[in-house]
């Protein structure tokens, strides 16, 4: 991760390979659910080793290594971040349904 910040982005780049900032917009947004969702599976799967076998709130103890795999997903870039990168970068691949064919 580079620059944690919020940095401006050129609305005309953005938009150029969809000819449409709202189309841009949506993609980007769909995009940026699909890797937030694929990183909550992927948490979820590592973390269900640590469960306990009760649900005895006396018998919760802190376990260093799941704290690590927290950080860890905790200092990725947020899913918005990488979408508008992977946008960008022309790694995302997305039709128009409703375009003449």
């Amino acid at each position: 991760m580079d620059n944690p910040g919020i940095l401006p982005l050129n609305q005309a780049e953005l938009s150029a390979p969809t000819g449409n900032v709202y189309k841009t917009i949506a993609i980007i947004g769909k995009r940026a659910q699909q890797i937030s969702n694929n990183v909550k599976e992927e948490l979820a799967s590592r973390l269900a080793n640590f469960a306990p076998a009760s649900d005895n709130l006396e018998e919760i103890t802190e376990n260093r290594e799941q704290i690590e795999i927290s950080r860890y997903y905790e200092r990725q870039m947020k899913p918005g971040q990488q979408a508008i990168e992977d946008f960008m970068s022309g790694n995302v691949y997305f039709r128009d349904p409703h375009a003449a064919e």
